[in-house]
């Protein structure tokens, strides 16, 4: 079954998302039937390759969020990726474009779905954990080597304009698909399930989608115990244009 991830690599809500969907993978039993991809996404595609500014600038700044409100919402985020053993460090966070990011992404899909995630796991902890630049030729390099590409193929995503039609791609899938936030997780091509949602909730997402999954139903939002309003789609913690829950 396919599960589509669209995700930003300068998203803090997507890294936190990724880890609780980990987390319902380890209890659900088919997992080795899902064939996991990771869809590129930009929020901020007028950013700069390299940006000056620290992440409370560039929030206070571009997103008009006053400097209050700023603080509080990264010290949420960071609190919450901790309960997740993620160790967010936004003092030391190098604000940069992650189309570039998106290249090596695209590269690694062609490889494997594992060198892809390897490479999205990396590039998330590199961002938020380490401080590095998404965006810089050596930090890509090393990731992609790290993740089983060789430097050959880390070159070709850097330069081969396929790799940018890729990530146009899917862009456009995501328009298809309506989605203006991320993460935003796709199952079987017909559920859609919004935000970093808990462990749980992705859980009997991914249940009630590998049930029917032969039974090829019209397209409909996920439904759980948690939802106040059966026909709403669940909305979990993501980012948008305008910034961060």
């Amino acid at each position: 079954m396919k599960v589509q991830i669209f995700s930003d690599v300068g998203c803090p809500w997507c890294y936190i998302g990724w880890r609780r969907f980990t987390t319902a993978l380890e209890q659900f039993p088919h997992r080795d039937q899902l064939d996991i991809q990771f869809g590129s996404f930009q929020l901020d595609p007028s950013l700069p390759e390299h940006d000056h500014r620290s992440e409370s600038e560039y929030l206070s700044q571009v997103k008009g969020i006053p400097a209050k409100q700023v603080a509080q919402m990264l010290a949420h985020v960071t609190a919450q990726a901790k309960e997740e053993g993620l160790d967010y460090d936004f003092d030391s966070l190098v604000v940069a474009n992650s189309w570039t990011a998106h290249r090596l992404i695209q590269r690694a899909k062609a490889v494997s779905a594992d060198a892809a995630i390897q490479v999205e796991e990396r590039l998330f902890n590199a961002h938020f954990e380490r401080g590095e630049s998404i965006a810089d030729v050596a930090v890509l390099t090393r990731i992609g080597v790290e993740s089983g590409l060789t430097e050959e193929q880390v070159q070709e995503a850097l330069n081969d304009a396929q790799w940018e039609d890729a990530i146009r791609a899917d862009l456009a899938q995501a328009r298809a698909y309506g989605v203006t936030g991320v993460p935003f997780f796709v199952l079987d091509e017909r559920y859609g399930l919004s935000g970093a949602q808990p462990p749980a909730t992705f859980l009997q997402a991914l249940t009630q989608a590998y049930q029917e999954h032969t039974q090829r139903s019209p397209l409909k939002p996920i439904v759980t115990d948690a939802a106040d309003d059966a026909d709403a789609a669940l909305q979990g913690q993501a980012c948008g244009p305008n910034g961060c829950d």
